[in-house]
């Protein structure tokens, strides 16, 4: 929920920008397109580690030591 309101917040401050002009417009949806794929990105990351673990393809250690890893990477924290 914490990410989803901060996602919010940003969506509306850089649609608050993007009313300025349209270069403006344009910069903020391109950012918000980028900054979507790269968090999807890391969520298809998770949901691998979680099946590699799930199928013993991994242990608890390397599971850990990745997802902390994905964590640091992510922008929505």
């Amino acid at each position: 929920m914490k990410k989803f309101a901060l996602f919010l917040i940003l969506l509306v401050s850089f649609a608050a920008v993007g009313c300025s002009g349209k270069f403006w417009g344009g910069t903020a949806a391109g950012t918000l397109a980028a900054g979507g794929g790269y968090e999807y990105n890391l969520h298809r990351q998770k949901q691998r580690i979680d099946e590699d673990l799930n199928a013993g393809r991994i242990t608890q250690e390397e599971y850990n030591i990745r997802k902390n890893q994905i964590e640091r990477d992510s922008l929505l924290q």
